[in-house]
């Protein structure tokens, strides 16, 4: 699956565009929000494991 990244969140004048500044707060921004969305779904991803693995322990053990 390819993946096109948008970085700028809005269209931007040509005058802003080539503001070096600007550009690179721009671009932490994104970078920043898919970092946070990656880690995210890999939180997500292991709390649904560990809940799993919780509520398969005790048949696991021969218990309940």
């Amino acid at each position: 699956m390819i993946h096109q990244r948008n970085v700028s969140v809005r269209p931007q004048p040509s005058g802003i565009l080539h503001n070096g500044v600007e550009m690179r707060r721009e671009y932490t921004r994104a970078a920043v929000k898919q970092g946070l969305q990656f880690l995210s779904r890999k939180l997500r991803k292991a709390n649904r494991q560990a809940v799993a693995a919780v509520q398969d322990l005790p048949q696991a053990q021969g218990g309940v």
